[in-house]
C-alpha cells in the first residue's frame, strides 16, 4: 500500500471511530469517505457489513446485542418491544426469532433486510411512554422498560401468547426493586389493568 493510500485509509478509519465505529454508506460518504475507499475497505476486511448499507470497523470488540444495534440504525424511530425487550431485561426463557419493534402509528415503515424484524403499530401514550435509552457498543438503543414491556405483552397476548406475558410477570416479581405502581401505570395506559390484576395478585 502506497503512502497516500495508507493515509487515506487511516483517515477513513478515523471517521468511522469518531462515529462509534458504525456508519451507513450515505453517512460515510457525507463525512468524506470516497465510495471507492469504502469499497476497498469492505473488500480488504477493514469494515464488515452488518446489513445492507451499514458497516462496522472489523478491529473493534464484538458487538453486544448485534441485532438490536443493527435495528437501531435501520429503524431509528422504532422502540424495541415485546419478546425482544423481555429477552433484553431477562424476563423470558424464549429466544427471539425476530426483533420486535414498536412503530408510531401513521409513520412510514422502514426496511431492514437483516435481522428479521416484526413491526407493531403503537399510538399515543402506548408508544411514547416507558421508553428507556441504553448505550450499547456506543449506539443509543430505545427499549421499553420492564414494566411497560409486561403491559404490552398482556395487550398483545393473543399474538405472543398469554403464557409469555404471565412468565414475564412472574420473573419480574423476583427482580429487586420491582414497582407495582409503575406496572399499574403502564397497564392502565395499555388498557390491560383488569386482565393483569388476577395474575399479579397471586404473585404478591
Amino acid at each position: 500500500m502506497g503512502k497516500e493510500s495508507h493515509k487515506s485509509l487511516s483517515r477513513a478509519e478515523g471517521i468511522f471511530r469518531k462515529h462509534g465505529g458504525i456508519l451507513r454508506t450515505a453517512d460515510a460518504i457525507r463525512f468524506g469517505i470516497h465510495p471507492r475507499q469504502l469499497y476497498a475497505m469492505r473488500e480488504s476486511g477493514v469494515i464488515e457489513p452488518l446489513t445492507r448499507g451499514l458497516f462496522r470497523l472489523q478491529k473493534l470488540p464484538p458487538l453486544e446485542h448485534p441485532d438490536l444495534v443493527t435495528v437501531a440504525f435501520r429503524i431509528p424511530q422504532g422502540v424495541i418491544c415485546l419478546i425482544s425487550a423481555l429477552a433484553f431485561h431477562d424476563l423470558t426463557t424464549q429466544i427471539p426469532r425476530t426483533v420486535d419493534v414498536a412503530i408510531k402509528r401513521g409513520s412510514e415503515k422502514s426496511r431492514c433486510e437483516y435481522p428479521p424484524v416484526h413491526c407493531y403499530w403503537f399510538s399515543g401514550a402506548a408508544f411514547t411512554e416507558g421508553i428507556s435509552v441504553h448505550k450499547i457498543s456506543n449506539v443509543s438503543i430505545k427499549i421499553y422498560t420492564p414494566e411497560k414491556t409486561i403491559a404490552d405483552c398482556f395487550k398483545y397476548r393473543n399474538k405472543i401468547g398469554l403464557d409469555t406475558a404471565v412468565e414475564a410477570l412472574k420473573k419480574w416479581t423476583t427482580h429487586k426493586g420491582f414497582s407495582v405502581d409503575k406496572l399499574t401505570k403502564y397497564a392502565r395506559i395499555c388498557e390491560v389493568e383488569k386482565v393483569m390484576r388476577p395474575y399479579l395478585e397471586t404473585l404478591l
